[in-house]
């Protein structure tokens, strides 16, 4: 309706459209796309402020004051009508006759529009002032051949709105699959079932609604069944209003609104239980139901979910302790023993040590049933109740862990300060240190962790030697991320792998902290291929780990080291399973980011485009430095200049005042990639001789082989010589399809003789079985190029067919570019892929569409990616629909990455 708004005016026609619904329903936002999209017309746009009601023509006054030059083009009755409503000249005692100011707002409308079609945009109309709203509502009515037109932004009528009988959109409230993925995108902590149908009850798909419950929660809290606390709105005008009705009520209806607003759950038995406490009767929901604030059923409901917070906001400290305590009193304490102490520790006014020890039991059910933000919130509870001072600190510390793990790190900071204060020794002060350096590693990856980890280590080594190797790894991996080779600190990788040399160990352990310790040490200090057996027993014990943590996430990019896509694959899709059931929101985003960088050469871009939207969504809700790596790799690979340079600048000066060194060494890659894609050696070349020293993981194996292409396209063949060597090293140690095809392909990239084509048909068969697309893709282009150069015509163009195939599949735009013209040199004709975007699959549509062709249930796909099964169902109709499909089964034959969409 908007767009045809916008078609008539533009076609020379007048338009009017008033938008109703309630607050929060979305109206600014539909608003907001029509000044977005009025091209080619002139745009004004008024919102009617509430504390300019009682001022004459303000409103009329903000629409007309960037036409007021045109004063003199009006009627003389028409000018000064408008002249007196405005203040610009003296009345003469009359009030200005309200006919003549509304036609002169319609001629002064007319003339702006008479140059350039006109849009005028009122929002919040029923904040207008009354002579303002009148005179509007007289232009809407009166609008004939010019091209104006007028929207209007409204709440639902009154009985003497100026608006009735005006063509209208009802704005109504979101369906529900739309308000389940508005809420999962909002609050992607919010793990309990019952919460989250309460707030989609509440809400009634009210989009404001909606983002208002859980947008000022923390992700603890967000993870909780009793994270519903009293919470400033960001909404003050609306929950204003709810309080001046609130505070109407009798006094003992709004003891009752107030029980309401305490209970979580809407149990109304529960509630006339604890009303019956109160020496509240039946009668006091009366005067409530008939204000329209709650409704009574199966369940308790408030009109919005703002009434809630505007219930608390009315009340006193004593009066809300009142209610959790009758609460407590009816809340069996053997069916609901966690709900219970909740009550009773929300309504406790001192210490109290037998209550503290209840909220930790609380805590130890809750971390059992994989509720880590929920333990946190018991556990943070339990410390504040805590009469001792070191016992205090003792469980401030536990409560900073469990905060970090659920994705909060500010309430972790808290915690920790609050441990500080308890004057701890020994163990605990070491392990206070260890929980502050790991918050600052999460925090930034930068070069402050490195040694915060280390001190942390070796404060623990004669305390607790199993804790102490785990920090020590922690201390290596953030060594990793902020050395690289770029930015090193003077605790580097090198120093602490001989740190942790020194430790005591088992040859023959089969400890996963222990082997991956020993195993990273003897990289760094011996080299890779005496890393590598060690480094193999590690990969094997973690693949009886579920769950995730910075110890499983360290075995992933063991993985990533040693070539193993599938083990890669394997251990990471575990681990992202394991965060999501268990809430683990501060790791979660970067197994997601390391999922995706196997998708990235695994060839599958569609997917690996989802996954780092998703681990984006995450960071911010948990207020995280995203990674940038997975994103530019994507984009290099894609070909994609402008935003890999994008992405390239943004993690550079990101990456600079953290001292992230590992953001550098994979910009350069990414550009590496790039500029080999694109044809343009000498860049690709400077940018991966730029980081192909150092002791980097991962990221040296690959710039090596970029290094080797760009050296061998000029002919530099000593500089591509020397990195062979070092990629032969690590392929050789390595030993999988993945590695030894990798170096077939630089061989006979470097090969002047007839042993390239033995060695590019290694390659393929390699890569072939290694499962790597986009590996396969361009060693079969470097064959079809050699090929093409040694006058093979007709072998050339089958290997550049299957090239430029697999390249335009996935998406790697200027690889296959690369592919489209050799097989033009060949003399073949090939036209360009230009695929119909209104049919590409969005990012989310691409990973669901993966997961349903993998055989996972509506079911099993929602809780993977915190939506509903409804949801899922939703984007698959839509998936279905793009890909000219009707069913699962053949979903499963057709190739989703020619579909998708670039991002």
């Amino acid at each position: 309706m908007l767009d045809q708004v916008l078609a008539d005016v533009n076609a020379g026609e007048h338009a009017v459209l008033v938008l109703r619904g309630e607050a929060g329903e979305g109206k600014t936002a539909l608003l907001d796309y029509l000044g977005d999209n009025a091209d080619g017309a002139r745009m004004i746009r008024v919102t009617g402020v509430e504390s300019e009601m009682k001022l004459p023509y303000a409103g009329l006054h903000q629409l007309c004051v960037s036409m007021l030059h045109q004063l003199d083009s009006l009627p003389d009755p028409q000018r000064d009508a408008l002249c007196v409503a405005f203040g610009l000249i003296e009345s003469t005692g009359t009030a200005p006759d309200r006919f003549l100011v509304g036609l002169a707002a319609l001629t002064l409308l007319s003339e702006t529009a008479s140059s350039q079609p006109l849009v005028c945009i009122v929002d919040d109309f029923h904040w207008l002032d009354l002579p303002s709203a009148q005179a509007l509502a007289f232009v809407a009515r009166r609008l004939g051949a010019d091209p104006v037109a007028l929207v209007f932004g409204e709440r639902d009528p009154s009985d003497d709105d100026e608006l009735v009988g005006l063509p209208e959109l009802v704005v109504t409230g979101l369906d529900d699959p739309d308000a389940r993925a508005l809420l999962a995108s909002a609050a992607p902590g919010l793990r309990d079932e019952r919460v989250r149908d309460r707030i989609l009850a509440e809400a009634r798909g009210n989009p404001l609604a909606i983002l208002e419950l859980p947008a000022d929660l923390t992700s603890m809290e967000l993870g909780a069944w009793n994270g519903l606390p009293k919470r400033e709105s960001r909404s003050g005008q609306i929950e204003q209003s709810y309080e001046r009705r609130i505070r109407a009520l009798p006094t003992p209806t709004q003891q009752f609104l107030l029980l309401a607003a305490t209970e979580p759950v809407g149990d109304p038995t529960v509630l006339w239980r604890a009303a019956a406490l109160l020496g509240l009767d039946e009668d006091v929901a009366v005067p409530a139901e008939a204000s329209g604030l709650v409704s009574l059923d199966t369940r308790i409901r408030f009109a919005h979910p703002l009434v809630r917070s505007a219930v608390h906001q009315s009340a006193s400290r004593a009066d809300v302790q009142r209610a959790h305590r009758a609460l407590a009193e009816v809340t069996d304490r053997h069916t609901d023993p966690d709900r219970r102490v909740w009550h009773l520790a929300a309504a406790a006014t001192a210490p109290d040590e037998a209550l503290a020890a209840e909220l930790e039991r609380s805590a130890n059910r809750a971390r059992s049933r994989g509720g880590v933000a929920a333990a946190a919130i018991f556990l943070r509870r339990a410390t504040e109740l805590t009469p001792d001072l070191t016992r205090r600190g003792q469980r401030a510390l536990a409560a900073a862990q469990q905060a970090m793990v659920a994705g909060a790190p500010d309430a972790a900071e808290e915690l920790l300060a609050t441990a500080e204060m308890a004057d701890l020794k020994g163990l605990q002060l070491a392990r206070l240190e260890r929980l502050h350096a790991e918050l600052v590693f999460a925090r930034s990856r930068g070069t402050d962790a490195p040694a915060l980890l280390l001190d942390a280590a070796r404060r623990l080594t004669p305390l607790d030697l199993p804790m102490a190797r785990e920090t020590y790894l922690e201390a290596l991996l953030a060594a990793m991320f902020a050395g690289a080779g770029r930015l090193e600190p003077d605790e580097g990788m090198r120093t602490v792998a001989e740190a942790a040399r020194s430790l005591p160990s088992d040859p023959g352990s089969q400890d996963l902290v222990e082997l991956l310790l020993d195993g990273l040490s003897a990289q760094f200090t011996q080299g890779y291929a005496a890393a590598a057996p060690t480094l193999r027993r590690a990969l094997a014990a973690n693949r009886a780990r579920d769950g995730v943590t910075l110890i499983c996430l360290t075995s992933s990019l063991v993985a990533m080291e040693l070539w193993e896509g599938s083990a890669w694959l394997d251990l990471l899709g575990r681990h992202v399973r394991g965060a999501r059931e268990t809430g683990t929101l501060s790791l979660l985003p970067m197994a997601l980011d390391y999922l995706a960088s196997y998708y990235v050469q695994a060839g599958d871009f569609a997917t690996a485009a989802a996954l780092t939207e998703e681990a984006a969504a995450l960071n911010a809700a948990i207020h995280v430095v995203p990674p940038p790596y997975t994103p530019t790799m994507l984009a290099a690979w894609r070909g994609d200049q402008p935003a890999t340079g994008k992405l390239t600048e943004v993690g550079i000066q990101d990456a600079f005042p953290r001292g992230e060194g590992s953001a550098l060494v994979l910009t350069e890659y990414a550009s590496a990639v790039l500029n080999n894609g694109l044809g343009r050696y000498p860049e690709a070349l400077a940018a991966a001789q730029r980081v192909s020293g150092g002791d980097q993981l991962v990221a040296r194996s690959w710039v090596q082989a970029e290094l080797v292409e760009a050296a061998a396209r000029l002919e530099q063949w000593d500089v591509g010589a020397e990195a062979l060597a070092a990629l032969t090293e690590r392929s050789q140690a390595s030993g999988t399809s993945w590695a030894l095809g990798t170096e077939a392909r630089a061989r006979a990239l470097l090969s002047r003789g007839p042993d390239a084509d033995d060695l590019y048909r290694t390659s393929i068969d390699r890569l072939r079985d290694s499962g790597m697309q986009a590996h396969l893709a361009r060693a079969h282009l470097a064959y079809g190029e050699w090929l093409r150069r040694n006058d093979r015509r007709a072998d050339a163009r089958d290997q550049l067919r299957r090239a430029h195939d697999l390249l335009s599949h996935m998406g790697a735009a200027a690889f296959a570019e690369r592919a489209r013209n050799e097989l033009l040199a060949t003399g073949e004709t090939v036209r360009k892929r230009t695929p119909d975007t209104a049919l590409d699959l969005t990012p989310q549509e691409s990973l669901i569409a993966s997961l349903a062709r993998d055989g996972q249930t509506n079911q099993e796909i929602g809780a993977e990616l915190f939506i509903s099964p409804r949801t899922v169902e939703w984007h698959l109709r839509k998936v279905f629909a793009k890909l000219a499909i009707s069913s699962r089964r053949e979903l499963r034959d057709t190739p989703l990455e020619a579909h998708m969409a670039a991002v």
